[in-house]
């Protein structure tokens, strides 16, 4: 990245349930950051474990199947993505997940050559 370009590049990285997938898709494209990749992926948070019954044995599922949505941005604003993914992903109910943002040091665009927010 060269020193007279100060775009900052992020990494937005989401956990929100499967069926809100759709809508958090929606809103990303609204705001102009349509690139991303998304990867199955169960965990544990604030939503309660479910208990069941197989064969007459009880068992406990305390890993949840979400969605982990990573999305490389530096031309959309950061704020812009954030809300979009919570809006997408909002019910209201425990386990919407959770949104985080990271530094990206180095961007490289393998087909172009580009690098920095170029690449992105």
């Amino acid at each position: 990245m060269s020193e007279t370009d100060e775009r900052e590049i992020k990494m937005i990285v989401a956990m929100v349930r499967p069926d809100k997938l759709g809508d958090v898709k929606k809103s990303l494209a609204e705001v102009g950051a349509p690139s991303l990749t998304v990867t199955n992926v169960s965990g544990r948070g604030s939503q309660p474990a479910k208990k069941g019954q197989w064969r007459g044995e009880e068992y406990v599922v305390d890993l949840h199947q979400k969605v982990k949505i990573e999305c490389v941005v530096a031309d959309a604003p950061v704020e812009d993505v954030v809300e979009a993914i919570k809006e997408g992903a909002h019910t209201g109910e425990k386990g919407d997940g959770k949104v985080f943002v990271l530094p990206v040091e180095e961007a490289h665009q393998v087909r172009t050559g580009e690098s920095g927010p170029d690449a992105v």
